[in-house]
């Protein structure tokens, strides 16, 4: 098993170092367009090996694909963050010219890799390598309603007092401050749902700070987040290569699932060894199914400036 990262950023080299400690694969490319960076990160964690016991190789490439050949799994963290005073469009005419360029190399040498997206905006990200690739739907999944559930049961544990492993909490949409939705009458705590356990307003305190999740982070420490991200990023790198089929809420193509076609978006899906493999039907209620449609609204409009582009 070979597994490559793309973007040896706080992201990339979290995820990597993540698959690293799991030992999910034999070997693990982490590659930079930076000169230097993906060769010293990876030498970096290699040199943990025999603090931590694992045996996986861990190599760095700056921006040399050859050695990402044959991987199985190849996940994108590639990208700029959007800074101030940069438009919607400036940042997806950034990010869709990597990330093309990213899927189009990778594929050159991996022909059969299963591609996970972390870059943002995902959602717009993981329809562009979709399209960009050809690649059958089940190999493109866009990773951000993993790390947004994980956000969602975070802030339960936070006022239930109780373990965040004890909680099933799940966010599906899209992966944007607007635009997720947190299933707040589907999160239970061992069973027992906990919209029996907390008043009106601290459900809607919860979804909302669900919501703003990542810029809450990104004001706290100046910069976007990456210990949950690349861990989030792992997770799935493992229920794939260990053909675990767990349930994640992923960005996953939908062909008139949910009420929508022609867009990746966050649903529950089963993941295993073939990328995702089936989408489960949560039964949305009226008022759950309108802000999914809303949330599809938008990212197709999102999506809408990929037409604009030349990438």
């Amino acid at each position: 098993m070979k597994i490559t990262v793309v973007g040896a950023g706080a992201v990339g080299a979290t995820c990597a170092d993540n698959i690293i400690r799991k030992e999910l694969a034999e070997e693990v490319v982490l590659l930079d367009i930076k000169e230097g960076l993906a060769e010293g990160k990876a030498l970096d964690m290699f040199q943990t090996a025999s603090l931590l016991e694992f045996d996986t190789r861990v190599t760095g490439s700056t921006n040399d694909y050859s050695k990402t050949a044959n991987s199985d799994v190849v996940v994108i963290t590639s990208g700029i963050p959007r800074k101030p005073g940069m438009t919607r469009e400036e940042l997806i005419g950034i990010n869709a010219g990597i990330v093309k360029t990213v899927t189009e190399n990778i594929l050159k040498h991996s022909p059969n890799a299963i591609i996970i997206v972390i870059s943002n905006p995902m959602d717009t990200m993981t329809y562009l390598a979709l399209k960009s690739s050809g690649l059958p739907k089940n190999r493109i999944i866009g990773m951000g309603g993993i790390l947004d559930s994980a956000r969602f049961k975070t802030y339960l544990s936070m006022e239930l007092k109780c373990s965040p492993n004890d909680l099933h909490g799940v966010v599906i949409g899209g992966h944007g401050d607007t635009t997720m939705i947190p299933l707040m009458r589907l999160a239970t705590l061992n069973g027992a749902p906990v919209a029996n356990m907390l008043s009106v307003d601290k459900q809607k305190q919860i979804v909302a700070d669900t919501m703003v999740g990542g810029a809450t982070l990104t004001k706290l420490i100046g910069t976007s987040a990456w210990y949950a991200p690349g861990a989030a990023g792992a997770l799935l790198v493992e229920s794939i290569v260990r053909d675990q089929k767990k349930v994640f809420p992923c960005c996953v193509s939908l062909e008139g699932e949910y009420g929508q076609k022609d867009i990746c978006l966050g649903v529950p899906v089963v993941i295993g060894r073939n990328g995702w493999e089936k989408i489960i039907d949560y039964k949305l209620n009226a008022e759950e199914q309108d802000l999914f449609n809303k949330s599809a609204d938008a990212v197709r409009n999102m999506n809408s400036v990929l037409d604009t582009l030349t990438v």
